[in-house]
């Protein structure tokens, strides 16, 4: 096939896909009109899902959060499950807290926590464990979609802010 007529198949077939069904753009980090999500960050996700209006990176949310939010230890469903910056995390992560399996092990709602494809993708209802030697929840381990397992990275948490004003800061 020439040159020239492979241009033309192809303008022929960009020209038939512009004829098809109609499509929506999603705006990156927008919930799009219809409760969808677009490729987005855990952080507007994690924000809009709990309510909590903290702004700035991920790993920011511990410290942005005193005086304004409950900050504890321990996990309670719609809290926010914050994870330290490292160097594998510098933006560090957000993922809400869906539901409490036992004292080791917590349900997360997420978004953007996988890589390749379903990089900035929304993952529902993932296990995360307290590896921690105290089971303070300060080592957790993340599931990860892709492989169907836990894998072996241990990460730092902060801890958990919870959707509530902090009290005590009043």
């Amino acid at each position: 096939m020439t040159a020239r007529r492979f241009l033309a198949l192809s303008a022929v077939l960009a020209l038939a896909a512009c004829a098809g069904p109609a499509t929506r753009a999603v705006r990156p980090n927008v919930p799009d009109p219809e409760g969808g999500w677009g490729d987005l960050s855990c952080v507007p996700y994690a924000r809009a899902r709990s309510g909590i209006e903290i702004r700035g990176d991920a790993w920011q949310w511990w410290d942005n959060a005193a005086g304004r939010y409950q900050r504890a230890r321990r996990p309670e469903p719609g809290g926010v499950l914050v994870l330290a910056r490292t160097r594998r995390l510098p933006s560090g992560h957000v993922a809400v807290v869906s539901r409490i399996v036992s004292s080791r092990e917590i349900r997360v709602d997420h978004a953007n926590w996988a890589s390749g494809a379903a990089k900035g993708r929304v993952a529902r209802d993932q296990p995360v464990v307290d590896v921690s030697p105290r089971n303070d929840w300060s080592e957790v381990r993340v599931w990860y979609p892709r492989i169907q397992d836990f894998g072996g990275t241990t990460f730092a948490a902060h801890g958990f802010i919870l959707p509530r004003m902090d009290v005590a800061a009043r």
